[in-house]
């Protein structure tokens, strides 16, 4: 197994570690539950049942890219670039590499410059990198953190009520950040994984394309 503070040299070793979350003992930054969130999101959640069957009808497709069990994401909620509040639902139809984030946490900040360069490389109508911020407070930190290491593509996506971060907590997909879910454009699980990886590598992107492909 590769050293935690490692990314990963192969295509099957990132899609080992999306399902297992092999680096998350070693780099994953734990975090604590804030307040209980968005309650629109919890209240979503709900709906969330019904999809979840839809997506199991997909687990052959989900074991090769290895979510387990498949699951449905749609409900999960945070602001878009524009400010106002979404839903990964309102993205139907692009898959989509969901990572959290926030500038406290060293790995993510470590590969905030990769995902950017998977997005302006793969970025799509079919494919975009949605990297959420969970900062708690006000947007300068996090807006000036990204201006100084000059994120060109990436969108800014932004959740400060640590909602986001605590539903994939309880549905047993974050431990810490950062966490990446990989998510069809129906809005199904199909990979995760806890900690960094070098999203602008070959390997990566090579992930994308597989999760793409119909």
């Amino acid at each position: 197994m590769a050293d935690g503070n490692r990314f990963f040299p192969a295509p099957r070793l990132i899609l080992a570690a999306l399902v297992a979350g092999v680096l998350a003992g070693a780099v994953a930054v734990y975090v604590s539950e804030s307040g209980s969130g968005n309650n629109a999101q919890t209240q979503a959640a709900a709906a969330d049942g019904k999809d979840d069957a839809a997506c199991k009808t997909k687990a052959g497709r989900a074991k090769e890219i290895a979510a387990n069990p498949p699951q449905s994401l749609k409900s999960l909620a945070f602001n878009g670039p524009d400010g106002k509040p979404m839903t990964i639902a309102d993205r139907a139809g692009k898959t989509m590499l969901l990572n959290l984030w926030a500038t406290w946490c060293a790995p993510c900040r470590a590969e905030m410059p990769a995902l950017d360069t998977l997005q302006k490389e793969k970025g799509s109508d079919a494919f975009e990198v949605v990297a959420v911020n969970v900062d708690t407070g006000d947007d300068a930190k996090p807006k000036k953190f990204l201006k100084e290491i000059g994120v060109e593509t990436l969108g800014y996506y932004r959740d400060s009520t640590m909602g986001l971060f605590n539903e994939t907590k309880a549905r047993g997909l974050a431990l810490g950040l950062p966490v990446t879910m990989l998510i069809d454009g129906e809005g199904c699980l199909i990979a995760h994984m806890n900690g960094p990886a070098e999203w602008s590598s070959p390997d990566a992107r090579r992930l994308v394309e597989a999760a793409l492909a119909r």
